[in-house]
């Protein structure tokens, strides 16, 4: 079983990395879902999604997953408020009953470096001296806080810099300063990084209320 690593996020948070080397009648088999995607690598991906999911939490109402106004993926009442994500052959899922939830893995981008000015500030480009991992991951961070938040309009270095990144292996965290809500939040990340991958999740979030 290619289950990758399972843990869990603050008080009631469950979160888990699955590496997919199965076919796609394995995942469909046990999610009793199919997928229409044309794409074959794009229908497993979704429905190794869902699979976790309901690895997570064995009552999980796969079927009543539909986007709302956002497009963020949501259940009935939020009865369980979650987030998917992947690349491959890597998924990964966190689930929380009572707040918002937010992860991004992300497998190496050899050539990230060149789009860096898209998603980092100057400054946090200094702060990430152009290394693959590092920018990697700051990359999987901010995805995993716009996951977390759920909503359109949110850019990436006007609502969402980084104001700590703690660089001390194997510890990676992360503090983002959300800005796109009323209320400015900080919000923590831990990171995952794998020989394979950078994994990045929300652990708590704080408003920061300006005076």
């Amino acid at each position: 079983m290619p289950l990758y690593k399972e843990w869990e996020i603050g008080n009631h948070g469950l979160a888990a990395i699955w590496k997919v080397e199965e076919d796609e009648a394995f995942f469909v088999e046990r999610t009793g879902m199919t997928s229409d995607m044309k794409n074959e690598r794009r229908r497993i991906e979704h429905l190794a999604g869902r699979f976790l999911l309901k690895h997570l939490e064995a009552d999980f109402p796969l079927h009543q997953i539909a986007k709302d106004e956002h497009d963020k993926p949501r259940i009935d009442n939020n009865a369980f408020f979650f987030s998917i994500s992947h690349s491959w052959p890597y998924i990964a899922a966190v689930i929380d009953p009572y707040e918002e939830a937010g992860i991004d893995i992300q497998t190496w981008h050899a050539r990230i470096e060149q789009i860096q000015h898209k998603y980092l500030s100057a400054e946090e480009q200094q702060l990430f001296q152009n290394d693959p991992k590092l920018l990697t991951l700051a990359w999987s961070a901010k995805e995993a806080v716009y996951k977390w938040n759920g909503k359109r309009g949110v850019d990436f270095i006007e609502h969402l810099p980084i104001e700590v990144f703690n660089n001390r292996p194997p510890n990676y965290n992360m503090t983002i300063y959300f800005k796109a809500n009323r209320m400015p939040q900080m919000v923590l990340i831990e990171n995952i990084i794998n020989t394979d991958f950078t994994c990045s999740y929300v652990v708590s979030a704080q408003d920061w209320a300006i005076y």
